[in-house]
């Protein structure tokens, strides 16, 4: 006999395998992997068949309509209205629907540049709190398998205030404190928190090969050691990153 995905109560489960059986929302649910509610996946399913059948209701709808050839139409209709009202003498209807016009397509363009003016002040937000990160990190012996990890961490604690990281608390409106429960958080203290919090991001003992001692070599799974600093330069390195990591190396060349 099969087991029955959600009961109500542990009557309806064979004694057995009561154990395999969990709570959740008000009633008991087979604790097993991959497995979703029948009814949550018919919803899935009829939703998935309404959207089939309003795409085809909209093919029909426009086929054989070319939209090049509409808008073609489109601006000649106008035309030949505009050309109607100056020979009438209104003059002023046709300025008023010009400025309309060309109000609508200034206002579409406007907002396709500030959206994308937002998408790339928020890239640049995070490329230079990672730089910040990455570079204050690689002093206390960040391992290189731990840079996405910081990073990640780093972007959901600052932003940048002024052009300088900023720590906030998780409303991300109040401003979080260090230590001394005065001054804002910074960096260096953040970083060093992690160090307690999260060990397993940096090395256990930082050696005279570590980037803050500033002596050369390579990345690998120990310290950071950054090719692309003056004390450590090695151009071999620096092409192997190129062309197993660019996101690594870039981020090494900004903390350089």
């Amino acid at each position: 006999m099969p087991l029955p995905y959600k009961v109500k109560t542990k009557d309806e489960i064979p004694p057995a395998f009561s154990n395999l059986y969990v709570p959740r929302d008000g009633v008991l649910v087979l604790d097993v992997e991959g497995v979703i509610d029948k009814s949550h996946a018919d919803e899935l399913k009829k939703r998935n068949a309404d959207l089939v059948q309003e795409l085809h209701a909209h093919r029909q709808r426009f086929d054989g309509i070319d939209p090049d050839e509409v808008r073609k139409l489109t601006e000649e209709k106008r035309k030949l209205e505009e050309h109607q009202l100056l020979k009438s003498g209104e003059v002023e209807r046709v300025v008023e629907s010009r400025i309309k016009q060309a109000t609508l397509t200034w206002e579409k363009q406007l907002g396709a540049l500030t959206s994308e003016r937002d998408a790339l002040n928020a890239r640049l937000v995070s490329i230079q709190i990672d730089q910040a990160v990455v570079s204050e990190a690689t002093k206390r012996g960040l391992r290189a398998t731990a840079l996405p990890d910081i990073t990640a961490r780093a972007r959901h604690t600052f932003r940048l205030v002024q052009g300088v990281p900023q720590a906030f608390e998780s409303d991300g409106q109040t401003v979080r404190l260090g230590k001394d429960g005065v001054t804002p958080l910074s960096l260096a203290e953040w970083i060093d928190l992690q160090v307690s919090e999260a060990p397993h991001l940096f090395e256990a003992n930082i050696g005279s090969g570590a980037v803050g001692n500033g002596s050369g070599g390579a990345v690998g799974n120990g310290p950071v050691r950054n090719p692309f600093r003056k004390e450590s330069w090695n151009l071999t390195e620096q092409m192997r990153l190129l062309r197993s990591d660019p996101q690594l190396a870039a981020r090494l060349r900004a903390a350089a």
